[in-house]
């Protein structure tokens, strides 16, 4: 009796890392089915306020469309690194936008979770809350942090999809023109379709002030659709990133050492009347790491 119950425990032990191993085979294909040439569409509305200001004004609609190129980066069974690229203007003469970047990492334990303000907030969480989890960290177009959360990919009636619900900064659509909300509460769901996938998004716009409860302004709804297209739209970007995917290493590698610190991290707005991105692209692919360094560490308050 004991040896069929060794081999009943033996067999489930077996069985369950299997099913384990399976399952995080179908969360890293889902997240890799996010990369390639996609032509995309940008759409945002407001659909409630909340303002005590009875002259409040939301934001105007957004229909955008565009074509992204979307490079695996790093590709390793604990960290995938997504790079998208956005191309735009006429097609006789179109120029690279370095977009936003979507780091995966699994079983994740450390955060940088946005405050206010452009200040970040280190929280390590322990082994069994993010256990089987992925951890999407997305970063501006410089690199530096946006922000960051935690879920478990679900595989279900023929479904993959991922959704968390994390504070960030008002995205780059709105913090231009917008100066009457501090938060943006992201609710994220990226779900993988047959040609392609959909970030769809339930988001806040927040009031946050020290020692206060946070005032929710407005809400708004996000729906970008990601439709797979052939690579050979996507040729200009594939070049750009060939070209500069060294420069860009550095610029990561410089931030990543900054996140290693596990310690709070607070931006200036601007430094020299400039904000950070234009400061690192106006550095060009052949700058050094101690350029990239000197400029990141101006903006980095002590």
């Amino acid at each position: 009796m004991k040896k069929i119950a060794f081999a009943i425990i033996a067999l489930t032990l077996v069985t369950n890392s299997w099913s384990q191993k399976t399952k995080k085979e179908k969360d890293i294909a889902a997240i890799k089915a996010m990369s390639g040439c996609f032509k995309v569409g940008f759409n945002f509305t407001e659909t409630f306020n909340y303002s005590k200001d009875s002259a409040y004004t939301p934001s105007k609609t957004k229909h955008e469309t565009a074509l992204e190129w979307v490079e695996v980066v790093t590709d390793k069974s604990d960290k995938i690194q997504l790079q998208h690229l956005l191309i735009v203007g006429k097609k006789e003469n179109p120029h690279i936008v370095k977009h936003w970047r979507q780091d995966w990492i699994y079983e994740n334990q450390d955060f940088h979770q946005f405050n206010k303000d452009k200040n970040w907030k280190y929280v390590e969480l322990p082994k069994n809350e993010v256990t089987g989890q992925w951890t999407q960290k997305v970063y501006q177009v410089d690199d530096s942090p946006r922000y960051e959360g935690s879920a478990t990919w679900v595989h279900v009636d023929g479904k993959s999809y991922w959704e968390n619900k994390t504070d960030a900064p008002l995205a780059r659509r709105e913090h231009t023109q917008r100066s009457d909300y501090n938060v943006l509460v992201r609710r994220n769901r990226h779900e993988i379709t047959n040609n392609g996938w959909i970030h769809n998004q339930d988001n806040d716009k927040v009031i946050r002030e020290d020692n206060e409860r946070d005032f929710l302004l407005a809400q708004e709804k996000g729906y970008n659709t990601y439709e797979k297209v052939e690579n050979s739209k996507c040729e200009v970007a594939i070049a750009y990133w060939k070209d500069n995917k060294r420069f860009w290493k550095n610029v990561r590698n410089t931030w990543d050492n900054e996140f290693k610190m596990k310690k709070d991290i607070t931006l200036q707005a601007k430094v020299d009347n400039k904000p950070l991105f234009m400061h690192i692209f106006k550095l060009g692919k052949d700058a050094k790491k101690k350029e990239i360094e000197e400029v990141i560490t101006k903006f980095l308050k002590s």
